[in-house]
């Protein structure tokens, strides 16, 4: 990296701890991840926090390393989140759309990647077209900013210091800054509360509890498919998904008839198909994994 790159790095970091306080490593949650016992044992995961200008946008930025050299290689499995990423990956940089079936990345010899999570609506504004065009599939870095994907690989995953890496994908966000509006922050928000009320399971459950009972249900799907990707029903399954995942990775017997019932399922079995279907166990099978 020249001299005058490595400078515009250490401005950023230093906008970035101005921004978030001296840049803290977030708590790392492990929802969402399959096997969470893994985090520390196969591989490490932080994160870092954007500066407030690109908060609207970016949740958090996240590193993956891993040594495993010596070592069998290991798969990792994650569930979908609503929200799209972009994953500098060594020869493979990649803009990831929503999934909607689990993610599988296979982890061997020693590496690392950086990530860019984006909250549900916060990459539509650098997409500039339906984020349902995205969803299932990737795009590459070229696609969506042009060129200079290489290099900037490059530049961040060189990197030994993992603020620096942050950094650099945070200057170049900021260089193509985007206008936001107020649909963003309201999806955004309805998002989380999705996440945060168990007790929405339906997406009337939605439009009663996070404040947007003005707004019909069809206006309120065509807003997250072009904002987020997914309808709001897929949303709320999947939020429900990864609290019955976590349940079970907590240990303990689960009452799965009951479980189901409070997830908003009309029955076990449309629960436990549900499970197997994105997991690929059903949730007995999976809560006998071997640790």
């Amino acid at each position: 990296m020249s001299e005058q790159q490595t400078m515009q790095t250490m401005q950023t970091m230093q906008t970035m701890r101005k921004g978030t306080g001296s840049m803290p490593t977030r708590h790392t949650t492990t929802q969402g991840i399959l096997h969470p016992a893994m985090v520390g044992e196969k591989f490490r995961l932080s994160r870092r926090q954007p500066s407030s200008d690109l908060r609207p946008f970016v949740e958090h930025y996240w590193i993956v390393t891993w040594d495993l050299r010596g070592q069998e290689s290991y798969t990792q499995e994650i569930l979908p989140y609503p929200c799209a990423h972009l994953v500098f990956d060594a020869a493979y940089t990649r803009i990831y759309g929503v999934m909607t079936g689990k993610f599988a990345r296979n982890l061997e010899g020693c590496g690392h990647v950086l990530g860019v999570k984006f909250w549900p609506a916060g990459f539509y504004p650098f997409y500039r077209r339906p984020m349902s065009l995205l969803t299932n599939r990737t795009a590459s870095f070229e696609e969506v900013f042009g060129a200079g994907g290489d290099a900037l690989e490059t530049a961040i995953l060189t990197q030994t210091d993992e603020d620096a890496m942050a950094a650099l994908a945070e200057r170049f966000l900021c260089q193509r800054l985007p206008v936001s509006d107020e649909r963003i922050a309201a999806l955004n928000q309805i998002v989380a509360c999705i996440a945060a009320e168990r007790e929405i399971t339906s997406v009337d459950d939605a439009l009663a509890r996070c404040d947007v009972s003005t707004m019909s249900r069809r206006t309120l799907q065509r807003l997250f498919r072009e904002y987020i990707g997914v309808g709001p029903k897929w949303v709320i399954r999947r939020f429900r998904l990864h609290e019955a995942a976590g349940r079970i990775d907590a240990g303990g017997s689960v009452d799965w008839a009951r479980l189901a019932v409070e997830l908003g399922y009309s029955d076990q079995t449309h629960f436990i198909k549900d499970f197997k279907a994105i997991v690929g166990k059903t949730p007995t099978e999976y809560s006998r994994r071997p640790a």
